[in-house]
């Protein structure tokens, strides 16, 4: 067995999802907390969420509601598959921190990423697993132009390089306020797949371009099936 086997190995037990605690989170969170807090949930877009291969999901990120709305309608119970959270090093901090890793989550620079963490997305994306990474790196609750950082088409290309043929869907968020409310409706978009047809120094930027138009589009359809569209134009 060569070294990179090995270390991909090692990589993947050391982000084991624990087959206890997840179970259990997702009857808390899904089961509890989200239909218990929300009046209703929509889903767009189904059809372009990819049922098998190598897969990066890039939601804007609206509240903290987010990664559970992400996880019901893309996790195990609705598509076979677990949700890999890409998250930054201080949400890994602590008791938190503790939980999160015991899901399958693990932490990633968007500015910088580790080495480690490099070898550790491709190495799941080689065993086509679904991951998910927010874009924007933080909440943001105001209506303006998106603004991405560059680490999602970076990976992307990093693993079409050593030959894995890696999707990335761009996912917009709606609510019907922008702190949800008991009762709120929310709704989720799946846009279709980012092409990564783009070659060259120009090959993140634009990739970076072309998946800002494909959320401000996702994001738009997802906060009008909730009744609240954009205040302005934001293209």
């Amino acid at each position: 067995m060569n070294v990179r086997n090995e270390r991909s190995k090692q990589n993947r037990r050391g982000k084991k999802i624990n087959s206890y605690l997840a179970p259990l989170a997702t009857l808390l969170t899904q089961d509890i907390f989200l239909r218990g807090y929300f009046g209703q949930t929509k889903v767009l877009g189904k059809s372009h969420l990819p049922s098998s291969g190598p897969l990066i999901l890039a939601p804007v990120h609206r509240a903290r509601w987010d990664s559970i709305l992400l996880s019901y309608f893309t996790g195990r119970r609705a598509t076979g598959r677990e949700c890999r959270f890409m998250v930054t090093h201080n949400e890994m901090k602590g008791i938190q921190g503790w939980f999160l890793n015991q899901l399958g989550c693990f932490p990633i620079d968007q500015d910088r990423p580790s080495l480690t963490s490099l070898r550790l997305v491709i190495d799941l994306l080689a065993d086509h697993e679904q991951l998910v990474m927010f874009p924007e790196g933080r909440i943001s609750r105001v209506d303006h132009s998106i603004k991405l950082y560059t680490g999602i088409a970076r990976l992307a290309l990093m693993a079409q390089r050593v030959g894995i043929p890696v999707q990335i869907v761009p996912v917009g968020i709606g609510y019907s306020h922008p702190f949800p409310l008991p009762h709120d409706q929310a709704a989720i978009c799946f846009g279709p797949p980012i092409s990564l047809s783009s070659k060259g120094d120009n090959a993140v930027t634009e990739i970076n371009a072309n998946l800002i138009d494909s959320l401000h589009s996702a994001e738009l359809a997802a906060r009008l099936a909730v009744g609240r569209p954009y205040q302005k134009d934001l293209t």
